[in-house]
């Protein structure tokens, strides 16, 4: 779940070893087809297959799957591969408004199923438009705090490939960029020799809405984790911020 908050960033770590981590092989292993459809399987041509590739490494997929998935992706088996990328608008608790991101080979399934967890989980579907202009897509890389990383430190490593903020979100900084310049702060980081979390295009909201208590943010996150358990469902971006005492009461559930 893409949202700018204390919680997110802590949800984000523990989605690595939760009991959800075969799907989340599946999904990455999907991504990585579609980056080596759309752009073959030479990495050092396709950065958008360099970074599917490295997002699945750090959440351990084994090399021997994702090696299958480049060359399924790319022809090289005989295999065809067809996937729509759709988008949902809705909103959640709280007036919340969220993007879902599908990749999926079952149009119909895929609205059936997003619609349904929805309406169980206290969600609205909302019209194509209503939602997505309220977002900006961008290029946001994660990087960990380390012994003697400072956020000036990543803010000069990137400040000649597009960066439009840097920002210190406790456990971790936030590099936001123009969505096609991820590759280039991404690669500045590299050379830098500073390691990244994550390195993702993603829809990031314009204005925020504040969960002002903690039996809200609890119906919020039921409902995008049932989005997010979804196999069609990519991503789920959100409009919401945290203050720290309901993020505090999120973590100790």
């Amino acid at each position: 779940m893409s949202g700018h908050s204390k919680w997110a960033t802590t949800k984000h770590k523990k989605a690595v070893v939760d009991g959800r981590r075969a799907k989340s092989f599946a999904k990455l292993i999907k991504n990585i087809e579609v980056a080596a459809k759309m752009g073959g399987a030479d990495l050092s041509g396709n950065p958008t297959l360099v970074d599917a590739v490295q997002r699945a490494k750090k959440t351990s997929v084994p090399n021997e799957n994702i090696d299958r998935a480049v060359k399924r992706g790319a022809g090289l088996t005989g295999e065809t591969i067809n996937y729509d990328t759709i988008m949902y608008e809705g909103y959640g608790p709280h007036g919340v408004a969220l993007l879902i991101e599908c990749l999926t080979d079952n149009r119909n399934r895929a609205a059936a199923d997003v619609r349904t967890a929805m309406t169980r989980n206290g969600g609205t579907m909302a019209d194509p438009g209503s939602v997505q202009y309220n977002f900006s897509r961008k290029g946001v890389i994660r990087v960990a705090k380390v012994d003697g990383l400072s956020e000036d430190d990543v803010l000069i490593a990137v400040l000649d490939s597009g960066v439009e903020d840097v920002a210190d979100h406790g456990e971790e900084f936030e590099v936001v960029t123009e969505a096609a310049e991820l590759v280039a702060a991404r690669t500045a980081l590299q050379a830098a020799g500073i390691d990244y979390e994550s390195a993702d295009a993603e829809f990031v909201p314009g204005l925020s809405v504040e969960i002002p208590d903690v039996e809200t943010a609890r119906k919020l996150v039921r409902l995008v984790d049932a989005l997010e358990d979804l196999d069609d469902v990519q991503n789920v971006f959100a409009n919401f911020d945290l203050t720290d005492e309901v993020a505090s009461a999120l973590d100790e559930d």
